[in-house]
C-alpha cells in the first residue's frame, strides 16, 4: 500500500528541529516507546524512494501496530511502542520488502534498519496484469493513482474506456473529458503535452489502446511545478516502459462485439548500459451509434417542431508504435530517446432523418433525409530526447527534455440530402449534394529544464523553465454542386485559419518540514502570445498576456497513518484550437458547432482540504474543495427562425463551485475487495452577461462502486456500478446516467497467460440525455455513441509468470 504526499520543505529550522526531536525521543522513551529508523532506496540506482509506505506489525498476532511514510530523501523515523515486530516496506512498481523480526525495548529504544534496497517488480509489464496483490486505486493526499491492468474492465478497450472507469471522471459522447463535473481539465501523456491529445482533445484518446497504458494519475490541485492549464486538475496518462535486465514483455490479442479486433506487444531488453523498449498496438473497430433531438422553435405566434433521428457507424483502423532506448552513462546519468507514431484511418457513415411539424405533432409538413460519408486520416509523430542526472547528495536532481510534435489530419466528406412531402412524394428541387474538404496541421516544439536542490536536512528548492512553440493550420472549404455539375464554394464556409501560440514559463518552489508539518510555497510565471489569422478574409486577432500562478501546500502527519493537507493554486484555461477555429461542422444541416475567435481565457482560484487514513484492511480518503472561476467558458446554443442551431463557446461571468469527495478501499475478506467513490458538488453559474436565463444554481453527485472477488482456481470476477445524478447547466440540464460493467479473469498456460472477458454497459443504459432552453427554443437531446461492448482478451507474458508474483504478494498479505 502506497502513501505518497507531495510536499516540499523550507530551510532554516534545522537546529530547532533537532532539539525538538531529542526532547520528543526522551519523552517517548519514558512512555514505553522507541523509534524505528531506516532509509528506502532503489536497489539498482541507489536513488531515494520518497514517500514509501512503512507498516509495522506485531510479530505475535500479525496485527498492525503503527506506520508512516518515508521523507523525500527516503529516510524515516517512526515512533514505536516496546515489543517484538516486523515491518513491510512498499512502493509502487517495486517488490514489497518484509524485514526480519526485531525488538524495541527500554534497553534498545532505537532500532536501525539501515539502507533498505527495494527491487523493481520482476516485470513492470507484469505489474499491469497482476490483480491479486493490490487494488486498482492507490490514494495519497495530492493525487490518486489508477493501475490500468489491475482493473479487469479495461482489457481490450481504449484510453477513453479507461477514463470512464475512473472515479470523478466522465466522458461525453464526443470523447470530451470532465473531472469533478468540469471539462476544464488538462490531459498529459507521461507528464507532457502529446500529439495523442491534439486536434480532437480528449476525443483523440479513443485511438489509444489500453494495453499501452501503465497507470493514470489524477492531480486535483497541482503545484507550480505543473503548467497552469486545467482548472479542475490534471489527468496524467503514463505509458508502459521497463528497465529490467534481460528480455521481457507481453503480447495481447483482442476480439469483441461490436467489432473490436486488435493486438499489442510490449517488449523490453536491457543489457548493461543500454535499455531498449517498444510498444506496438493495432485495432480495428466498428462503432455503431444512435441519437435523437426533439426541438420546438417559437417565432411570434408560430411554433415549429423538429423530430430528428441519427443512426451511424464509424469504422476505424488505428496503429500505435512507441519505441526508444535509455543509455546509462552511469546509474546517475541517463539519456533517453523515444519516438511515437500513431496513424488513425476512419470511415464514417451517418444517416439523419428530419421530420418537420407546425404547431403540433398532428400537422406533419415533410421529411428531409441527409447522409454523411467521410474518410479521415490522422497520422501523428512525436520525438523526445531527455536527460536525467542525479547527484551524490540525495534529492539533488537535474532533468532536461526536448519534444517535437508533428501532427496532421485530412478529412473528405460527402453530403447527400433529399426531401419528401408529408404524402411521401419526393421533391427533386430540394435535393442537395455537397462536399467538405478539411486539412489540419500542427507542429509543436517544447523545451523544459527542471532542477531540485536540497537545502539543509529537510528543505528543498525547485526551479524550472519551459518554452512551447505551437503552430496550427486549418484549410477548410464546403462546396455545393450546382445544376451544371460544378462544385462551388458556399459563401462564409471557405477560409484558411492559422493559429500561432508561444508560451514561456518559469517557476520556483521552496519547501521544508518542521516536526510533523510539511509545507511548500511556489509561484509560476507564464507569458502567453497567441495570434489567430483568417487568411482569406484577412482577420487577425493577437492576444498577449502575462500571469502569475501561486500555489501553496501544507501537510500535517497525524498518528496511526493519518494525514491531512491544505492546498491552494491559481489555474487557467486558455481557449483551445477548436475553441477558436470559426469553422462549423457541416455533417448535420440543422445543428452546427464551431469555435469563437474572440474567446478569452478563464481563471480559477482553487482551494482544497484533503484527509487520508490507512488502516489494516484498506484506506479512506476525503476532501473538500472550492473553485472560483472568472470568465467561465461554456458552449451556448442559439436557434434562428428557421430552426437551425449554432453552438459555440462563450465567456460567462463566472462560476463558484463547492464540493466534497470520498474514496475508499476495503477488503472485508482476502477474497473480496471493495472500491467506493462518492462526489457531491454545488455550483452557482452566472451567465447573465449573455442572458438572465443563464444564471443557475445546481447540485449534483456521482457514485461508483467496484467489487472484486478473488475465487479459487485463479479466477477473478469484478462488478462495477456507476450513477451520475442530474446536473443543471447554463442553458438547461443533463439528465441522470447509470450503467453497470462485469468482468472476469482467469490465469492459463501455467500462469504465463491471462484470459479476460468483460462486458461494458451490461444493460445498454449508458445514454446521454440533455435539455437546453433559450429565449425562443426548447431542445431535448438523446445520444448513445458507445453501445454495450463485449471484449475477450488474451494476455501472454514473456519471461514472467503471473502466479509467481501473486504468490509472493499473497504471502506478505497473509
Amino acid at each position: 500500500m502506497k502513501f505518497e504526499i507531495k510536499v516540499r520543505r523550507l530551510s532554516g529550522v534545522m537546529m530547532l528541529s533537532l532539539l525538538f526531536l531529542n526532547i520528543h525521543m526522551t519523552i517517548a522513551q519514558s512512555a514505553g516507546k522507541g523509534f524505528l529508523k531506516g532509509k528506502v532506496e532503489d536497489s539498482q540506482t541507489g536513488a531515494a524512494l520518497s514517500f514509501s509506505s512503512i507498516r509495522i506489525f506485531k510479530s505475535a498476532d500479525k496485527t498492525l501496530a503503527t506506520g508512516n511514510i518515508s521523507a523525500e530523501n527516503g529516510e524515516f523515523s517512526i515512533e514505536t511502542p516496546y515489543g517484538s515486530f516486523y515491518a513491510e516496506i512498499e512502493y509502487m512498481g517495486y517488490k514489497t520488502l518484509k524485514t526480519p523480526v526485531f525488538v524495541i525495548s527500554k534497553e534498545a529504544s532505537v532500532h536501525q534498519l539501515g539502507s533498505l534496497k527495494l527491487e523493481s517488480s520482476a516485470n513492470a509489464l507484469d505489474e499491469v496484469v497482476v490483480q491479486a496483490e493490490k487494488s486498482s486505486m492507490e490514494l495519497s493526499l495530492d493525487k490518486r493513482i489508477f493501475n490500468v491492468g489491475k482493473d479487469l474492465a479495461n482489457a481490450g478497450g481504449s484510453a477513453s474506456d479507461i477514463l470512464m472507469n475512473i472515479p470523478s471522471v466522465s466522458v461525453d459522447p464526443d470523447g470530451g473529458i470532465k473531472l469533478r463535473g468540469s471539462d476544464n481539465v488538462r490531459i498529459l501523456i507521461d507528464g507532457k503535452p502529446s500529439g495523442l491529445v491534439s486536434f480532437k482533445g480528449g476525443g483523440g484518446l479513443q485511438q489509444l489502446q489500453a494495453s499501452m497504458i501503465e497507470r493514470v494519475e489524477i492531480i486535483t490541485n497541482p503545484s507550480a511545478r505543473y503548467e497552469a492549464e486545467g482548472m479542475a486538475g490534471i489527468i496524467n496518462i503514463v505509458l508502459k516502459k521497463e528497465r529490467k535486465e534481460g528480455f521481457n514483455g507481453s503480447v495481447e490479442i483482442i476480439t469483441g462485439h461490436p467489432v473490436n479486433y486488435g493486438g499489442a506487444a510490449n517488449l523490453n531488453y536491457r543489457h548493461r548500459k543500454v535499455n531498449f523498449f517498444i510498444n506496438y498496438s493495432l485495432a480495428y473497430r466498428i462503432q455503431p451509434g444512435i441519437g435523437s433531438i426533439y426541438q420546438e422553435v417559437y417565432n411570434n405566434d408560430t411554433t415549429s417542431i423538429l423530430k430528428q433521428n441519427n443512426d451511424g457507424t464509424v469504422e476505424g483502423f488505428n496503429t500505435n508504435i512507441r519505441g526508444g532506448l535509455d543509455y546509462f552513462f552511469s546509474e546517475k546519468s541517463i539519456l533517453t530517446a523515444s519516438y511515437l507514431y500513431r496513424r488513425s484511418k476512419a470511415t464514417r457513415e451517418t444517416h439523419i432523418r428530419y421530420e418537420d411539424y407546425l404547431f403540433n405533432l398532428q400537422n406533419f409538413k415533410g421529411t428531409t433525409f441527409r447522409r454523411q460519408d467521410e474518410k479521415e486520416t490522422e497520422p501523428n509523430s512525436e520525438y523526445v530526447l531527455s536527460y536525467k542526472r542525479t547527484f551524490d547528495r540525495k534529492g539533488q536532481e537535474f532533468n532536461a527534455e526536448v519534444r517535437f510534435l508533428d501532427n496532421w489530419e485530412t478529412s473528405d466528406q460527402l453530403f447527400t440530402q433529399r426531401f419528401e412531402s408529408a404524402a411521401g412524394v419526393p421533391d427533386p428541387s430540394k435535393s442537395i449534394l455537397q462536399n467538405s474538404l478539411n486539412d489540419e496541421f500542427e507542429k509543436q516544439l517544447l523545451f523544459q529544464v527542471d532542477y531540485v536542490q536540497p537545502i539543509g536536512k529537510e528543505g528543498k528548492f525547485e526551479t524550472g523553465l519551459r518554452s512551447s512553440f505551437r503552430d496550427m493550420v486549418n484549410d477548410y472549404v464546403v462546396n455545393n454542386k450546382n445544376s451544371e455539375g460544378q462544385w462551388v464554394p458556399i459563401p462564409g464556409l471557405v477560409n484558411y485559419f492559422i493559429y500561432d501560440e508561444n508560451i514561456h514559463a518559469a517557476y520556483g518552489i521552496l519547501g521544508n518540514k518542521t516536526n510533523k508539518i510539511s509545507y511548500q510555497a511556489g509561484v509560476r510565471a507564464e507569458w502567453t502570445d497567441v495570434k489567430t489569422t483568417l487568411r482569406t478574409t484577412n482577420e487577425v486577432n493577437p492576444r498577449n498576456y502575462f500571469n502569475l500562478f501561486p500555489s501553496a501546500h501544507v501537510s500535517y502527519e497525524l498518528p496511526k497513518q493519518n494525514a491531512i493537507q491544505l492546498s491552494y493554486s491559481r489555474r487557467v484555461r486558455r481557449p483551445f484550437y477548436n475553441d477558436l477555429s470559426p469553422f462549423f461542422t457541416f455533417s448535420d444541416s440543422r445543428n452546427f458547432a464551431g469555435g469563437n475567435p474572440d474567446l478569452n481565457p478563464e481563471f480559477s482560484d482553487v482551494f482544497e482540504i484533503g484527509h487520508i487514513k490507512y488502516f489494516e484492511k484498506g484506506s479512506l480518503g476525503s476532501s473538500v474543495y472550492y473553485r472560483d472561476t472568472k470568465g467561465k467558458i461554456e458552449r451556448i446554443r442559439t436557434v434562428d427562425e428557421a430552426g437551425n442551431s449554432r453552438t459555440l463557446p462563450q465567456n460567462l461571468n463566472g462560476e463558484k463551485a463547492f464540493g466534497t469527495e470520498f474514496s475508499s478501499q476495503y477488503s472485508p475478506f482476502k477474497w473480496w475487495k471493495l472500491d467506493l467513490n462518492f462526489n457531491f458538488f454545488q455550483a452557482q453559474i452566472d451567465g447573465s452577461n449573455i442572458s438572465e436565463l443563464y444564471k443557475r444554481q445546481t447540485y449534483s453527485w456521482f457514485v461508483r462502486q467496484t467489487s472484486r472477488f478473488i475465487l479459487p482456481k485463479n479466477l477473478d470476477v469484478q462488478l462495477r456500478g456507476n450513477y451520475e445524478a442530474p446536473q443543471k447547466t447554463a442553458q438547461g440540464k443533463r439528465l441522470a446516467l447509470y450503467y453497470f460493467d462485469l468482468s472476469a479473469s482467469k490465469d492459463i498456460l501455467k500462469g504465463k497467460g491471462t484470459l479476460n472477458l468483460n462486458v461494458m454497459d451490461i444493460f445498454n443504459t449508458r445514454v446521454f440525455r440533455s435539455i437546453n432552453e433559450g429565449d425562443n427554443f426548447y431542445t431535448e437531446g438523446r445520444s448513445q455513441y458507445r453501445r454495450r461492448q463485449v471484449n475477450l482478451t488474451l494476455n501472454y507474458r514473456i519471461n514472467e509468470t503471473k502466479s509467481a508474483s501473486k504468490a509472493k504478494k499473497l504471502t506478505v498479505e497473509q
